[in-house]
C-alpha cells in the first residue's frame, strides 16, 4: 500500500485549549525496521491530560501530538522488520508497541533498563512540526520508529485492551514487578483508583493477596474497585487518620505489606507509611514531578519499610500485560475500564471529562466521524 502523504491529527498548541485538527505530513518511505499504521485506536491516560492542561510540561514542547497507548495495522513496513519476538511484521498486521530506546546509552547497555534510556522517545516527546511528525496516538496513521519496540496482537486482544496494555497496564505489572510480586495472603493496599489502581487492584486479588484495600474516587470508580477485587474500598472524604485506621482495622492492626501509590495525590507517601506493616513496601508509581511530599522517615526506618520507585515498563512488561488481560478475560470485564469511542473531534472533549473524573479510560478512534 501506498503511504499517504498526510494524515488528520488532534494537535495540542496550547496548554488547556481545545486541540486543533490538522494534516500533519508522513514520512515517504519507512526505514529499516519501522512501520506506518493506520490508527485503530487510542486511549487516554492521566499523563495526556496533565499534558493537556499544562500540569505536565517541558519547554519546546509544543505543538504535539498526544496519546502513548494505542494500537494499529501496518499500511507499510520497512526492510527487516520484526516485532520483539522476532516475528516478521508484514501489511495487515496488527500491532501494538512500546516507547522507543536507543540501545547504546548507560542505562540500555550498563544497567541493562530500558526504562533508564536516556534518550527514551514517547509519542508525545515528539514535535508535531518536526520529523517523523506524526507519532502520538491522536492521528489517523503514526510512524512507528524502528528503534520502538513492537509486538504482533493476538486475535482474541481488542484493540483498546492493547492499547491500554501500552502504558496504563504495563505500568502497573512493572510495579509489581519491583515489588517482588505479591506473597499469598499478603495485605495489599491500593492508593488511587483510576486506570492504575483498578488494574493494581485486579493483580493483587489474581495473585492471592489477603485483604486488598482500593482507595480513591469518586463512588463508581470505588464500585469497579470492588468487581475488580477489592475486599475493603475507602474514600476520600475523611481525614488521613480516618483512612490509616480503616485500613488497619481491616487488617486485624497489621498494616499493609504492600502500598502501591497510584494516585499522585499530595499526602500520599505519608499515609502509605502509615499504613504499612512492619516490613512492609512502598512502591510510588502515580507521584510524578518535582513537587515536594513530606514522609516520616523515623517511621520508615522503625518499621524496617522498603521505598521503591517504579517508572513505566517496557517491552516485556507490555507483552506480560497483554498476557495478563488474556488470562483473566473471564474474572475480569475490562470493557467496564472504557468509554464509548469518539472520534479525533471528541478528544478535547474526552480530555477534559477524564480531567473531571468523569471517565476512567476515554477512547478515540481517529476514523471515526
Amino acid at each position: 500500500m501506498t503511504i499517504p502523504s498526510s494524515t488528520r491529527a488532534a494537535v495540542l498548541r496550547t496548554h488547556g485549549e481545545p486541540l486543533v485538527i490538522e494534516e500533519l505530513p508522513l514520512p515517504a518511505s519507512c526505514e529499516p525496521g519501522a512501520v506506518v499504521v493506520e490508527m485503530t485506536c487510542a486511549t487516554l491516560c492521566a499523563t495526556d491530560v496533565h499534558l493537556w492542561s499544562g500540569a505536565m510540561s517541558f519547554p519546546g514542547m509544543l505543538p504535539m501530538v498526544l496519546g502513548h497507548e494505542m494500537a494499529g495495522r501496518v499500511i507499510a513496513v520497512g526492510e527487516g522488520t520484526k516485532d520483539a519476538l522476532g516475528r516478521p511484521v508484514q501489511v495487515g498486521d496488527r500491532i501494538g508497541w512500546s516507547e522507543s530506546t536507543c540501545g547504546h546509552c548507560h542505562g540500555c547497555t550498563v544497567l541493562r533498563e530500558p526504562v533508564a534510556c536516556s534518550n527514551r522517545g514517547y509519542g508525545f516527546r515528539q514535535r508535531a512540526d518536526a520529523w517523523p511528525y506524526a507519532t502520538g496516538g491522536l492521528a489517523e496513521h503514526a510512524y512507528v520508529p524502528a528503534t520502538a519496540q513492537k509486538l504482533l496482537l493476538p486475535d482474541d486482544v481488542p484493540d483498546t485492551w492493547a492499547a491500554a496494555a501500552g502504558c496504563a497496564v504495563k505500568t502497573v505489572v512493572h510495579a509489581f514487578d519491583r515489588a517482588g510480586g505479591v506473597r499469598p495472603g499478603a495485605n495489599v493496599v491500593v492508593q488511587g483508583a483510576g486506570a492504575l489502581g483498578l488494574v493494581a487492584t485486579a493483580i493483587a486479588c489474581s495473585a492471592g493477596a489477603g485483604v486488598v484495600v482500593t482507595i480513591g474516587a469518586p463512588a463508581e470508580r470505588l464500585e469497579l474497585a470492588a468487581r475488580f477485587g477489592a475486599d475493603v474500598t475507602i474514600g476520600l472524604a475523611g481525614e488521613p487518620g480516618d483512612r490509616v485506621a480503616e485500613v488497619l482495622a481491616a487488617t486485624d492492626g497489621r498494616g499493609a505489606d504492600l502500598v502501591l501509590d497510584m494516585a499522585g495525590a499530595p499526602g500520599v507517601g505519608a499515609e502509605a507509611v502509615e499504613m504499612a506493616a512492619w516490613g512492609g513496601q512502598f512502591v510510588i508509581v502515580g507521584t510524578t514531578g518535582p513537587r515536594p511530599d513530606p514522609v516520616p522517615l523515623g517511621t520508615i526506618m522503625g518499621k524496617q519499610l522498603s521505598v521503591l520507585g517504579s517508572l513505566n515498563g517496557d517491552i516485556s512488561d507490555y507483552h506480560r500485560a497483554i498476557e495478563f488481560l488474556r488470562g483473566f478475560r473471564s474474572c475480569f470485564t475490562w470493557d467496564e475500564l472504557f468509554s464509548e469511542p469518539v472520534g479525533l473531534g471528541g478528544a478535547s472533549d474526552a480530555l477534559a471529562g477524564m480531567s473531571r473524573l468523569e471517565q476512567v479510560k476515554a477512547v478515540v478512534q481517529p476514523r471515526l466521524p
